[in-house]
């Protein structure tokens, strides 16, 4: 076999066979093409206002030429990508590349030509790459993963309050323990997931356009009386919507980009503990799973209907983690002025967010399937009257009765206790009967203190 290297039964990285359709939407924003698409933003917001400079020898740029300016950023396609490529082959310098595929653009335009030499004018690189690169991380964190999280939390909120008052057995260590209900642990996993999708939608993304070593050297030898920290400023927060990073060196030092992936990790992480829990559940039979005609759960146990989408999301957060989480290690440190790992490092954006992307989808999918098992819910409370010892004990020390923890703890410990005997030493106690009463009706499907009220206030949070 002789392999095409684009073909995606080729592809190195599943990302870009076995999963490329999925991932389309964010091709846009962390492809190559679209590294190179944001470079051009950038060069051309630059030489735009430094023709709007009033600075002298700098050619005005007129309403219809700046227009056509634009139209390369909104018309840029494949095949302007594929010829910047031609174009580095020979300058091996991708930056270079991208400048000299600007002047062969305006070449036709006389007025624009007069402007040439201004593109890319007292820049380094890195002035183009970093301010590319938060364009391009906002667009895929605005237009890609927030509304997909945002949709899980949405999802996770119908959920708990579906399931508001379905009262179901806690496990801590795994053992019974006081009695919740579904809705409200459900609500737990929503208030997490929001809270962190709110974290990474705050991350402010930096940028910088200040030259070879952050000082504007080049700008104030060419006008030595122009306010240069001001300029930079304007472009990066007026013109391409950052914020303005003041300190540098050659490289902005990417402390924002390594807040943006913790937080992006972090969410990931509460993910994938949701994950867990659902795939948990399943396994005792709290839901049962949606079929699908002619989906096949195992090759050779016909009546298998496997979690697979909460397994799928949980190794794709395990992989998107450990890319996010070198990035947000690594990035920071550069030595002195500039070393080049963080170059080959930052071309690992795609898989880190492509991976976290597949892992909401997946979940996504697996929360579609579910369907409560009420039956299976009740059973399992039905079995574990001993999870009202606590209760029982609390009631008694409220009135005086000595060592109340350790009779019930004698009664249960290890063994459980069934309704009647444990209704049989309530009986038994000294206290008023009101009281006596009360616990006398209490059942494990009623023992849930505020659970159904808590999550049923992610309707209003909705």
């Amino acid at each position: 076999m002789n392999p095409s290297p684009l073909s995606p039964l080729n592809a190195l990285s599943p990302l870009d066979g076995r999963y490329a359709k999925k991932l389309d939407h964010l091709r846009p924003w962390l492809s190559e093409a679209a590294f190179m698409q944001q470079r051009i933003v950038v060069e051309i917001q630059w030489l735009l206002a430094l023709a709007d400079s009033g600075l002298p020898h700098i050619p005005k740029i007129s309403s219809a030429d700046s227009q056509f300016l634009i139209r390369l950023i909104e018309q840029f396609s494949e095949a302007d990508a594929a010829r910047i490529k031609t174009i580095e082959a020979v300058t091996n310098h991708d930056v270079k590349a991208v400048e000299y595929w600007l002047k062969e653009k305006i070449a036709e335009r006389p007025d624009l030509l007069k402007a040439s030499e201004f593109i890319h004018f007292a820049c380094t690189s890195e002035d183009i790459n970093n301010t590319a690169h938060g364009l391009m991380l906002r667009g895929a964190r605005d237009q890609v993963l927030l509304p997909q999280l945002k949709k899980i939390t949405s999802e996770l909120k119908k959920l708990a309050v579906n399931y508001a008052n379905v009262s179901m057995l806690s496990r801590t260590h795994g053992q019974p323990a006081s009695p919740t209900t579904l809705g409200k642990e459900i609500a737990n996993m929503a208030a997490r997931l929001q809270k962190a999708t709110k974290a990474i939608k705050t991350v402010p993304l930096m940028g910088k356009m200040n030259g070879a070593v952050g000082n504007y050297n080049a700008h104030f030898a060419a006008y030595p009386n122009f306010d240069w920290e001001s300029f930079a400023r304007h472009v990066v927060e007026k013109r391409l919507g950052l914020v303005f990073n003041p300190y540098t060196i050659q490289i902005e030092p990417h402390d924002g980009m390594a807040e943006l992936f913790d937080a992006i990790a972090r969410a990931n992480t509460i993910l994938l503990d949701i994950d867990r829990d659902f795939w948990a559940y399943i396994s005792l039979g709290y839901f049962k799973q949606k079929t699908k005609a002619g989906e096949i759960g195992s090759s050779t146990m016909p009546h298998k209907v496997n979690p697979i989408d909460f397994e799928n999301s949980e190794g794709n957060l395990g992989l998107a983690n450990a890319l996010l989480r070198h990035l947000a290690e690594k990035l920071p440190i550069s030595r002195w002025q500039r070393d080049l790992t963080d170059s080959t490092v930052l071309r690992n954006l795609g898989p880190a967010f492509g991976h976290s992307v597949l892992a909401y989808d997946s979940a996504l999918r697996g929360l579609s399937k579910l369907e409560l098992n009420a039956a299976a819910i009740a059973s399992d409370l039905d079995e574990c009257w001993e999870v009202l010892a606590e209760p029982v004990q609390t009631v008694m020390r409220r009135y005086g009765i000595e060592n109340p923890y350790e009779q019930l703890k004698e009664l249960t410990r290890g063994k459980g206790i069934t309704k009647e005997g444990l209704q049989k030493f309530i009986q038994t106690l000294s206290i008023p009967e009101g009281e006596k009463k009360r616990l006398l009706k209490m059942t494990p499907s009623t023992y849930i203190g505020k659970a159904a009220e808590l999550a049923e206030r992610m309707k209003k949070d909705s």
